[in-house]
């Protein structure tokens, strides 16, 4: 079956054939159009063909507006005169259109759909309608004679639309007595009166002043520039890029475990937490927005669902957080790749002009990833190192492959994506890194061997300086950064961390059971440089202090072999606020929790330590709360098909039918008088209960949960529980029903 003859023979065949063209597939000559497609061309709604065109290049979608201005939608044309009004070789536009089934017919019968029209708007190409009057004169001429004023209007209208609304359109005026660049075009007869507020540009004078039906250069490609790097030189920019990334993350999921931020009321999370999050890890409140969307995107982060809702970590943070950075890594990139919502919408305003929240219901977007890995493999179609030299000139690019899709967000989206993705290290200098272009391949061995080559190998050593500051050079080997976030405070983070020792950091890693020879030992094995005598002074005074005074759990007790320190801690104010009480001549106990107590004589100057059953010291520091994490949806390989099945496929043809035979008793004027629906439901329940009595078709309009307005021919079998249900297995909502009538036999 010849592919040029698909729409006709769609148009003559049966609805069963249809359905057989569903479930098979057939092969034809040219690639088989998409079931939606199919069913576009075949329904012949402007809503599914303007979906059909998402993702049409500027140059087809100029091939099918031509194809309108030569009336094709109305009347077979040649493809010449197509030819003709595009100005450019339509061969492989034309070719893609009839895939699509959007064109069908021979080369001097070219048609498309009626509803083409209306999907793609009143005005194909931007231009108004035509002017007899103006075929026969020389535009060119008398354009160079108008003034700059009234050109400038003229300009205007043939950017398009070609219409405008202006007061001066009720004004009918003869030119020497004109005051206003519109009443002198109207008296020139260069605009056209549509009504007493509206004037509109002829096409024949919208083409002469554009040059042509479509502006000089705007039916090609624009070029993307990119700068040339080397392949590993990206891949490390990028791999910087997300270590910090990282850092950040880590930093939220402990502050969070320590003190979960409260859900809003309306869900997301409030500004003065989102300001808090992005002061205490020195960031912007964008980048705070996108570590939070990723946490929660992720898994590591839930809403606790409780009677005082919060966010608290899942248990999926620890197994995280004790992750090789590879793979810790990719579970934030997968994440993001999969999230189906924009948080590069948070904190703009709503429909309600209300700020939108983080994580909120309002950033929900189910076509996101589909936009990022439009942006990425935009991106991965570069050379290999080469990157884009700005986002603006990739908007450009991508605006012109598909001008229909995105809608307002469209270029936004390219903006935010760019951002996010060079902030996770997906994208870096402008180019995607070899691990990105394994994960869009859906090889995620690939991609962690990738990551891991792009990381700078760990180091297994450290600076330490006289000022008891630890110098990282690099990224720390997991054992070793263990140990200095317990014996050491970061005092500045990035490629090479600083990190400050104190009594304070000391006396905590002694908290944690570890022994002042064990620390000795540590920076002497090491450190790159000197231990420092103070280091040495620092730990063994912390240590000669620490664990003298021990408690245990009672609600708690305190118990030391220096009786005179025990006496002092009971004279001092803190006993008295914490209900000491000495129950033998070493022990006393209290009714507090014991890391209150502990925490009270420390503030008091005391040093006691924590001791377990057996006497050893132990780490009684709280973990933070954790939530069970939940089960995460199974992932569609990104380059399978979505296919329709036997059943879906019966039911988008049912609707058909229904659709079909509804339009064609409203044309044929066989709809009875007797009505229901609207405010009068009783009349409607009537009307329905007698159809099915009587067994009779009737006609239904009714609104789908989108709030879709549509009408259907049903005969009904049953109506009760709130539906209505047809003899060819259709149920309806009887709430969304809005009207009803019989139809005649």
């Amino acid at each position: 079956m010849p592919a040029t003859s698909l729409a006709d023979w769609l148009r003559t065949e049966s609805d069963d054939v249809l359905a057989e063209l569903l479930r098979t597939r057939r092969d034809l000559s040219t690639p088989p159009p998409s079931d939606s497609t199919v069913l576009a061309t075949r329904a012949g709604t402007p809503g599914s063909v303007a979906r059909a065109c998402e993702d049409l290049d500027t140059l087809t979608l100029a091939v099918l507006e031509a194809c309108l201005l030569a009336g094709a939608d109305r009347d077979p044309v040649p493809v010449e005169d197509v030819a003709k009004l595009a100005g450019a070789d339509i061969t492989v536009p034309l070719a893609r259109l009839r895939a699509r089934v959007l064109a069908w017919g021979p080369d001097d019968a070219l048609r498309v759909p009626p509803a083409v029209r209306e999907a793609l708007g009143p005005f194909p190409a931007g231009l108004g309608t035509s002017s007899p009057a103006l075929a026969g004169e020389d535009l060119e001429a008398r354009l160079a004679e108008l003034p700059d004023d009234e050109r400038g209007v003229l300009n205007a209208l043939a950017a398009g639309p070609p219409i405008g609304r202006t007061r001066d359109a009720g004004i009918d005026l003869a030119l020497e007595k004109a005051g206003t660049p519109v009443q002198k075009l109207l008296a020139r007869g260069l605009l056209l009166r549509r009504d007493d507020q509206t004037v509109e540009l002829p096409r024949e004078l919208g083409i002469a002043v554009r040059g042509g039906v479509f502006a000089p250069g705007t039916l090609t490609e624009p070029e993307l520039p990119v700068h040339p790097h080397r392949a590993s030189t990206l891949d490390e920019a990028a791999a910087g890029e997300a270590m910090e990334f990282l850092r950040h993350t880590e930093s939220l999921l402990r502050a969070w475990s320590a003190s979960p931020p409260p859900v809003l009321k309306s869900g997301g999370l409030g500004v003065r937490e989102l300001k808090k999050l992005a002061k205490d890890l020195e960031i912007d409140e964008t980048q705070a927005t996108l570590l939070a969307e990723l946490a929660v995107g992720a898994g590591l982060v839930a809403d606790s669902e409780t009677t005082v809702p919060e966010w608290v970590p899942t248990t999926l943070t620890d197994s995280w957080l004790a992750s090789p950075t590879a793979q810790r890594w990719m579970t934030l990139a997968q994440a993001w790749l999969e999230l189906p919502r924009l948080p590069g919408l948070a904190g703009g305003r709503d429909a309600k002009d209300k700020p939108v929240a983080p994580l909120s219901e309002e950033l929900r977007r189910p076509l996101a990833p589909v936009a990022r890995r439009r942006v990425l493999t935009a991106l991965a179609d570069l050379p290999e190192g080469a990157g884009v030299k700005s986002a603006d000139e990739l908007v450009a690019v991508l605006a012109w492959r598909a001008p229909r899709r995105g809608g307002r967000l469209r270029d936004d989206t390219v903006r935010w994506t760019m951002a996010e993705a060079s902030a996770l290290g997906l994208v870096g200098l402008g180019g995607v890194t070899t691990a990105t272009r394994a994960l869009l391949a859906d090889d995620r061995p690939a991609a962690v061997e990738a990551i891991l080559d792009a990381l700078p190998a760990p180091v297994d050593k450290v600076l330490l300086q006289a000022d008891l500051t630890v110098v990282a050079p690099g990224p720390l080997e997991p054992e070793l950064a263990t140990e200095m976030d317990a014996v050491a405070d970061i005092e500045s983070a990035g490629h090479a961390t600083v990190y400050r020792i104190t009594e304070g950091s000391v006396r905590r890693a002694l908290d944690t059971g570890r022994t002042a020879d064990e620390l000795h030992a540590l920076f002497k094995a090491k450190s790159a440089t000197p231990v420092p005598q103070g280091l040495s002074y620092l730990i063994d005074d912390v240590a000669r202090r620490h664990g003298r005074l021990r408690g245990g759990v009672a609600a708690s007790f305190l118990r030391c072999d220096d009786e005179a320190l025990l006496a002092e801690v009971l004279a001092h104010p803190i006993a008295a606020e914490h209900d000491l009480r000495l129950i033998a001549p070493t022990v006393v106990i209290s009714p507090d929790p014991l890391h209150e107590v502990l925490a009270g004589l420390r503030g008091a100057g005391f040093a006691p330590a924590a001791e377990g059953p057996d006497g050893r010291v132990v780490d009684i520091r709280p973990g933070g709360r954790r939530l069970p994490a939940k089960a995460r949806a199974a992932r569609r390989n990104p380059g399978e098909q979505a296919v329709l099945t036997d059943d879906q496929a019966e039911r988008i043809v049912s609707n058909l039918r229904a659709g079909d035979a509804a339009t064609a008793r409203r044309r044929g004027s066989t709809v009875q008088a007797h009505r229901g629906g609207g405010a009068d439901t009783s009349a409607t329940l009537e009307l329905l209960s007698r159809a099915t009595l009587e067994r009779r078709e009737v006609w239904i309009g009714f609104v789908d949960s989108r709030g879709t307005a549509s009408q259907r021919v049903v005969r009904p079998i049953r109506v009760g529980g709130g539906i209505l249900e047809g003899e060819n297995n259709e149920r309806y909502s009887l709430h969304r029903i809005t009207s009803a009538a019989l139809v005649e036999d």
